[in-house]
């Protein structure tokens, strides 16, 4: 009896007990609820946070903090954890990101908001929770101050494990998840070019540029250059991936710049789209004439990613650069300055102390005239390679008969060939004739009947401007004439 009386007042306690812990679960629940529901965010963020560090006192986990920015610049912790949690996805997670950019055949996974994922790492447990709330930008912006503005969303993993393993997860397990999201990235990396994105200059730094996958088939095997120039140029790229120690070592920053020049419709932008599928590089498409200040360009060199290409197109006529003897004599007070990039911020943006805010970049002028360009663009450690995109060569059309006719020698070879090296023709227009047709006796006899039309027109171009040169250098001799009679005049009439 006394067992049994024993044994009922044990299980009396234990309802008592599960009762009053269901009881005040349902009340931290139903307060929770109300508090999300008609409390500020801020204040949420205050109360809860408050129970957490009471809680933590007793408790033998750590948290880390890894937010997606430091600072200014992308926190790479973040971005590996982001790539790394997403091949972690367990039937366990609720709510998880699916996406599917249209090149690719594999669908991307990633972690959704205040969702966990558990993994064991070395037999030790950890805990992942992605963070996100949203935060009202100001109204006012200062353009002079990179601050004024603040992030639309702010997004941060949280990191939860026994505090004793803290060294090991700092000198072990972040650095796995650095390098296993880096291999993650480059095997499943699909190239992408990116624009700016004007609307989004001052919310948060990830949207600042706006991009679209890239599927240009060029590479160096279908470029119509001369085979010296071509190895010149993946040489030099080879070289540069390989001098990181290098150049820390003698204190540069890890950029290498290229300039293209030449007449429209010599390859320009194919050569650009060649070198970003050798590199497997993305590409970052800077229009000049969207930007209105230079720190608008700062912000934008910080918000692109390592092992990238930056392209500025036809930077003679993007944008009318202040040189600066001009910025240095300051505007008159009748002429207010207007908003606009100039020479010394742009020279800066590339070449300045804000040029070392990231690694393993390539920054790709295009032009097609040099002469137009400030010496200040054109010397070594900012436009370190000139490359002279010329007019159509006879190794040119070889390979461009060989890609678009499957052909590499013919009869009619010998006669091209001799046009080509006393007309000046663009690739561009030489594999437009080749497109033509798919027979090559007959495209080939079209593409000598189109060199032959050219040779005339260029003759014809050349004599009109050598008339114009010399009609107008009459026309400056008879008005020095005139000008020395008037002071012959000037003079008899004095006397």
């Amino acid at each position: 009896m006394a067992d049994s009386s024993s044994a009922e007042i044990k299980l009396a306690t234990a309802k008592t007990v599960l009762s009053a812990a269901a009881s005040v679960a349902a009340t931290v629940m139903l307060a929770r609820s109300i508090a999300q529901d008609f409390l500020p965010y801020e204040i949420q963020d205050y109360f809860f946070s408050g129970i957490r560090g009471f809680f933590s006192r007793f408790s033998s986990q750590v948290t880390m903090v890894i937010d997606e920015f430091d600072g200014l610049v992308n926190n790479q912790i973040y971005e590996a954890a982001e790539i790394y949690l997403g091949t972690k996805i367990s039937t366990n997670t609720h709510r998880l990101k699916v996406s599917k950019p249209e090149q690719e055949e594999n669908f991307t996974i990633s972690m959704e908001s205040n969702e966990e994922i558990s993994e064991v790492f070395n037999g030790v447990k950890f805990n992942w929770i992605l963070i996100c709330r949203q935060v009202e930008s100001k109204s006012f912006h200062n353009p002079r101050d990179l601050n004024s503005t603040l992030r639309s969303e702010v997004r941060s993993f949280q990191l939860s494990f026994h505090r004793k393993h803290k060294d090991m997860v700092l000198t072990s397990y972040l650095p796995y998840i650095v390098k296993e999201a880096k291999s993650i990235k480059q095997e499943s990396k699909t190239l992408r070019i990116f624009t700016t994105s004007y609307d989004s200059m001052y919310a948060n730094l990830a949207d600042v540029w706006t991009g679209t996958n890239l599927d240009h088939p060029a590479t160096f095997d279908t470029l119509a250059m001369d085979s010296e120039i071509k190895s010149f140029i993946l040489r030099d790229l080879e070289r540069f991936l390989k001098r990181k120690d290098y150049y820390r070592k003698v204190g540069k920053a890890w950029k290498r710049g290229y300039l293209l020049y030449g007449p429209p419709g010599t390859g320009k932008s194919s050569l650009i789209a060649a070198m970003a599928n050798y590199l497997n590089f993305d590409i970052y498409d800077l229009e000049l004439t969207e930007i209105q200040h230079n720190s608008e360009l700062r912000r934008l060199l910080i918000a692109m990613a390592n092992r990238s290409i930056l392209v500025v197109e036809d930077i003679d006529c993007t944008i009318e650069l202040q040189d600066r003897s001009a910025e240095s004599a300051g505007t008159s007070p009748i002429e207010p300055r207007q908003k606009q990039v100039t020479l010394s911020g742009l020279l800066n943006f590339i070449d300045g102390l804000w040029s070392s805010c990231g690694d393993e970049r390539i920054i790709i002028f295009t032009t097609n005239h040099k002469d137009k360009l400030d010496p200040a663009l054109l010397r070594p450690g900012r436009m370190d390679v000139h490359v002279h995109m010329s007019y159509c060569t006879p190794c040119g059309f070889r390979l461009l008969a060989a890609n678009y006719l499957g052909i590499k020698d013919h009869e009619l070879f010998e006669e091209i060939l001799e046009s080509i090296q006393t007309t000046p023709v663009t690739p561009a227009e030489v594999a437009e004739q080749l497109l033509k047709n798919d027979e090559p006796d007959k495209v080939l006899k079209e593409l000598i009947e189109f060199l032959k039309v050219k040779r005339k027109e260029n003759e014809e171009a050349t004599a009109k401007k050598s008339e114009t040169e010399r009609r107008e250098e009459k026309n400056d001799k008879v008005e020095i004439s005139v000008k020395d009679e008037k002071v012959e005049t000037d003079e008899k009439n004095d006397n």
